[in-house]
């Protein structure tokens, strides 16, 4: 368990943050189809490997998590994707759920499923060269939701995840993930993910989850995209901080998704949080707010790799700022 803790330390060492590539084969076609590029196989693995082999990526990210196509997929030169990871100084990750299902009993909401297997999938896993997983709970407010029943499935399934995680030597990346979509404003979502995480935590705890070993990665609380209620960059930091307060010291840190956000608002709201007081690192775990500039940079054109290379050692480097605590808005105006 030393060396868990030691691989949880090292994803979100100072001035380290993730990469989520980790799309599903379905949602990294569309995005491919959407920039313009032919959602093929190849065209997903050439994607990815324009991301991972970004020159200094290690510099400001300490882990890639990937879809299971591409943790056994290799880059040109015939490492495999981790080995490829490793060569670099950074962990490869795995997202291990199946996704979302209706939840029984709960009328509109929904569970992530895929324990069935999982043990058996993590050793495999970690014997293609994984040092983490990932694994998502979804979460929506509305009216009635989310419902007790949602919240205490969600959290225990993290934890068993979560658990069988560290039992097969890979740390747990711990998402669960209250949507930014709806009306709600940041104070009911301040008191959402409130509750939400004291149920995840309090399941970890009962599950035997060395905190010390594992990684949260929560939603940053803001209004729902549709509520016409704007956040500043110090109301979203200090909403999320005062939600955190479940969380114990020991954990290793926390990673935040950018949720849908945009890339900007997400790193400013990120920066916003490091001046307040916290015991973990506060990082992230970004998605489509580090890789979506760079899709669009290479767009599939071989020539334009190292635009998009460029774009997304830019995002990174923007984050990197964010959490060192150098980051001001003007830095968004400046040329890559």
């Amino acid at each position: 368990m030393t060396n868990l803790a030691e691989h949880a330390a090292a994803l979100v060492a100072p001035g380290k943050g993730i990469l989520a590539a980790d799309e599903s084969i379905g949602t990294m076609s569309a995005r491919l189809t959407a920039a313009g590029v032919e959602a093929s196989e190849e065209n997903r693995r050439a994607y990815r490997e324009m991301l991972v082999t970004t020159p200094d990526l290690a510099a400001g990210i300490g882990g890639v998590i990937l879809c299971e196509e591409t943790l056994k997929q290799r880059v040109s030169g015939g490492a495999t994707f981790p080995e490829a990871l490793a060569e670099r100084g950074i962990g490869a990750g795995i997202k291990v759920d199946a996704g979302t299902r209706p939840l029984a009993g709960a009328p509109g909401e929904t569970i992530t499923e895929g324990l069935d297997g999982l043990g058996p999938r993590l050793a495999e896993y970690a014997g293609l060269g994984a040092t983490f997983a990932k694994w998502r709970a979804v979460l929506r407010i509305g009216p009635g939701t989310p419902s007790p029943i949602a919240v205490r499935a969600n959290a225990q399934a993290l934890a068993r995840y979560a658990s069988a995680c560290q039992e097969a030597g890979l740390v747990p990346i711990v998402e669960p993930e209250v949507l930014i979509d709806g009306e709600h404003s940041l104070a009911l979502c301040q008191s959402v993910t409130t509750l939400v995480l004291l149920a995840v935590m309090t399941e970890l705890e009962e599950y035997g989850v060395r905190a010390d070993a594992a990684v949260l990665k929560p939603n940053m609380v803001t209004p729902g995209k549709d509520s016409g209620e704007r956040a500043e960059p110090d109301q979203v930091a200090g909403a999320t901080l005062a939600a955190l307060g479940a969380l114990p010291d020991a954990l290793a840190g926390v990673a935040f998704l950018s949720g849908g956000q945009p890339p900007e608002q997400a790193t400013a709201n990120l920066a916003a949080m490091q001046a307040l007081p916290h015991a973990w690192p506060l990082t992230f775990s970004f998605g489509r707010a580090l890789v979506d500039p760079a899709l669009r940079a290479w767009h599939g054109d071989p020539a334009c790799w190292s635009d998009g290379q460029r774009a997304l050692a830019r995002r990174v480097a923007l984050n990197v700022a964010a959490v060192s605590g150098d980051y001001q808005p003007e830095l968004e105006l400046s040329p890559a």
